[in-house]
């Protein structure tokens, strides 16, 4: 079994992000932070709420649907704003399954720190977002920090509605899909339990099991 990390990792230096001193071990007798998190800080999951009125917050988030079986989709190097669309699944051999978690490599998290990172993200058209809904896909994973150009409200706002409104999970800012080396892998990406919330950081990492060969 190998495990790969596919987080991106909570610093000073990541928007949305402060740590504070609160206890030093040499004063006080153990070490000890605050921690001051915006929602969608880093890898994250998003609960419907973000973009539904009405809709689920964070704390009602099925775990069944964010663990599990996965399919990597590669579609690296995406282009700065390139938007995806149903063509780039043309390649994928494996069938896009009902229920099926998608993680969409496009080698982005390597511009992390860059100011194309957020603003010219390769996203997902709202074409896609509803092929996906039409084929129950029950989780998407991406690397940029938004599924959608977080530059224009309209696009963002039709393409989370729309993958919310089909159940689709959320799940943006992944990292290190490239060096998974198997096309299908366990996928783990769990929120915190915050109530009302709507979004979290998670830890999210991708598990490859050893192929069984048969005996000669």
């Amino acid at each position: 079994m190998r495990i790969v990390d596919l987080t991106l990792p909570i610093t000073p230096e990541m928007p949305g992000v402060t740590i504070d001193v609160a206890r030093r071990l040499d004063q006080d007798g153990w070490n000890a932070t605050t921690l001051s998190l915006y929602s969608h800080a880093g890898t994250h999951m998003d609960a419907p709420c973000h973009f539904l009125p009405g809709g689920n917050t964070i704390d009602r988030q099925d775990l069944n649907r964010v663990v599990g079986p996965a399919l990597v989709v590669d579609v690296s190097p995406a282009e700065p704003k390139q938007l995806l669309t149903v063509q780039d699944f043309a390649a994928v051999s494996d069938p896009i399954e009902p229920g099926v978690r998608l993680l969409i490599r496009t080698d982005w998290h390597k511009r992390y720190g860059t100011d194309e990172y957020r603003d010219a993200l390769p996203r997902i058209s709202l074409e896609l977002a509803e092929w996906l809904v039409e084929r129950n896909v029950g989780l998407l994973g991406v690397e940029p920090p938004s599924v959608a150009d977080v530059h224009n409200l309209e696009e963002l706002t039709a393409v989370h509605q729309t993958l919310f409104r089909g159940d689709v999970v959320i799940v943006e800012g992944l990292a290190h899909l490239d060096q998974l080396t198997q096309p299908r892998v366990e996928f783990v990406a769990l929120p915190m339990k915050v109530i009302g919330g709507d979004g979290t950081p998670v830890r999210a990492i991708a598990i490859e099991r050893e192929k069984e060969t048969g005996a000669a």
